[in-house]
């Protein structure tokens, strides 16, 4: 049995997994799913003061408050920032790595960093009344159309904090190196993108796969990504 620990990303919560879990829980595994401070349940924890470091110790507090080794820590678009972080601090607990369409820092890097088109939600928001909000994404930009899923998602989706964007994360400690790496390309309905490296900003060899998804491949094709997570451990 492994252990996966399926880490959302912006604006999302942990009920974005809820037709991944049950196929990786029916093939033997521990599966956690949890929802970052400020979303879902815990929406109304959101400020200005939640950010990069809040949702790398909510990660890390799950990991040591069940003594999970081993892990398999997914992490989905802004969360390659949040499991990045999470393995520099807890190298130990670590088993793989696997970025779903996310983020891939190196120290010292914002998201803003590794995204520069994130910068204009910044700025709308700053021109706002509530420059520490940033709204979701549309339904759309993130792969989702079918009228059903569109109805779920919009259902989870919460604002988030411009933070969370803006803090630099924390990568220097050495073993983060050693720690095996996947990355996950949803490549469906876009336009051609330049092979993926097969080296991590840290020199560390990847696994590179690709998925005929939209970017929130845990709603639109929870199966398909689903068999390429099993086949990780």
């Amino acid at each position: 049995m492994s252990t996966y620990v399926l880490v959302h990303g912006a604006w999302h919560s942990g009920q974005c997994w809820d037709r991944v879990v049950p196929l990786l829980a029916e093939a033997g595994h521990e599966v956690h799913a949890p929802t970052l401070t400020g979303h879902g349940d815990t929406v109304d924890l959101l400020g200005p003061d939640v950010g990069l470091g809040t949702y790398v110790d909510d990660v890390v507090r799950l990991l040591l408050g069940h003594d999970l080794t081993d892990v398999v820590l997914v992490g989905h678009s802004f969360a390659g920032m949040i499991i990045s972080a999470v393995a520099n601090e807890v190298p130990g607990r670590i088993g793989h790595l696997v970025y779903l369409d996310a983020m891939d820092p190196v120290d010292g890097q914002t998201a803003v960093d590794v995204a520069p088109p994130a910068q204009g939600m910044l700025d709308a928001a700053a021109a706002s009344g509530t420059p520490w909000r940033l709204p979701p994404m549309s339904p759309a930009f993130l792969g989702v159309t079918r009228p059903e899923d569109v109805a779920w998602l919009e259902t989870m989706l919460t604002d988030e904090s411009a933070r969370a964007f803006q803090e630099p994360v924390k990568l220097g400690n050495p073993a983060l190196g050693a720690i095996p790496a996947t990355y996950l390309r949803c490549v469906a309905d876009r336009p051609a993108r330049p092979p993926a490296s097969t080296v991590r900003p840290n020199g560390l060899p990847v696994r590179v796969r690709e998925l005929e998804s939209g970017h929130d491949s845990m709603i639109t094709a929870p199966r398909e990504l689903a068999e390429v997570l099993l086949e990780v451990v």
